[in-house]
């Protein structure tokens, strides 16, 4: 997805003193980061602090939409049904108190499988796909069925399985051959290759449990290794290319029927079992519209559209595209602290952004 040339904030309807806002917030966190923001195709911000332009991060959870993206596709080709048990697609997966779990479930994480036995177990073990789908197939659900409750790394080998099953190909194949290359987003990588990793970013974690995260992630085997729900390297610009590129209609990689069916809501107010606080979720995407959950500070921005459709990752990276305002953003960065500082913090980024839109 080529974006358009860079302009003058002015020439898209856009304040430039609020932009600026926007990235001397991002400079104050002092952490490595990028910022690039888009409106009508036409980038007005795209800023690099403290690495290069080109500087790889791990998107954590903001890697979800890629593999929502493919089961989409494979709906669109009448090779998968959203409605169908993931164990008719993967008859291993139906064991342990799982063959009723549908696809659509697991998008929509209704699925009760948010973690395989402990996050620690899911987190050692992401870096060994096999290792993972065999962990997958002997859990047994955590919650009820229809429960809301992230799966931070099952969801994506859950989907990623079923896709691969589905077509025949591997999910690192499908992701790049029917997203990543025909949207020209040549600085996103699914397992960073070997002569690329100088450029990925270490993360920086502070807390308990910052050390084991930082030892998990910053390990050169798990930056090559697929990880579907977490493991998407990128550049800021190419994350805004994503969005879009969605913003677009598809692009050539959607129908916009399909984006709409996508964006759907499916749960407003529910609190998340795991994160433990209400999330607009939808069909792989998480929504904006704080409105639907009063007095909850959302990283998409406090004054974001109802329809703004995209995903936050640990509240270290970002993405998403507001149809009403027409504008697509990518903040990445490297640094995770406290959960309610680094929400708040991506939330101001993101309000002055909105703040910024004329229109």
């Amino acid at each position: 997805m080529e974006l358009g040339g860079e302009c003058e904030p002015r020439d898209v309807r856009m304040d430039a003193g609020r932009l600026g806002a926007a990235v001397e917030l991002v400079r104050s966190r002092k952490a490595a980061a990028q910022l690039c923001v888009v409106r009508d195709g036409r980038v007005v911000v795209d800023q690099a602090i403290g690495c290069e332009p080109d500087a790889l991060f791990w998107l954590f959870s903001a890697s979800k939409p890629y593999v929502a993206i493919v089961i989409h596709q494979l709906v669109e080709s009448g090779l998968l049904h959203l409605d169908d048990g993931v164990a008719a697609y993967w008859p291993e997966f139906g064991e342990a108190g799982k063959r009723d779990i549908t696809v659509r479930q697991v998008l929509q994480h209704r699925s009760g499988l948010t973690t395989v036995g402990s996050y620690v177990g899911d987190a050692r073990a992401m870096a060994d796909w096999d290792r993972s789908l065999e962990r997958i197939e002997q859990a047994r659900p955590r919650w009820p069925l229809g429960t809301v409750a992230h799966s931070p790394l099952a969801f994506g080998f859950v989907l990623a399985e079923v896709a691969h099953r589905c077509s025949g190909q591997p999910y690192a194949e499908l992701v790049r051959r029917s997203v990543l290359e025909p949207l020209g987003l040549a600085d996103t990588y699914l397992g960073v290759p070997y002569d690329e990793s100088d450029r990925s970013v270490p993360i920086r974690v502070s807390g308990v449990a910052g050390p084991f995260v930082q030892s998990v992630v910053n390990r050169r085997s798990t930056r090559e290794a697929v990880v579907p729900a977490a493991g998407m390297s990128t550049t800021a610009r190419d994350l805004a290319a994503l969005y879009q590129a969605l913003l677009q209609g598809g692009s050539g990689i959607l129908r916009p029927a399909s984006i709409a069916a996508a964006v759907e809501p499916s749960s407003e107010g529910e609190v998340d079992r795991t994160i433990g606080t209400p999330i607009r979720w939808s069909q792989g995407f998480q929504l904006g519209g704080p409105r639907f959950v009063p007095n909850v500070v959302t990283p998409l921005g406090t004054t974001s559209s109802p329809r703004t459709f995209g995903h936050n990752g640990s509240n270290c990276c970002i993405g998403w595209a507001d149809p009403d305002r027409r504008i697509a953003y990518a903040y990445v960065t490297n640094r995770i602290g406290r959960r309610e500082v680094d929400v708040a913090h991506h939330a101001a980024v993101a309000d002055k952004v909105l703040e910024a839109a004329f229109d």
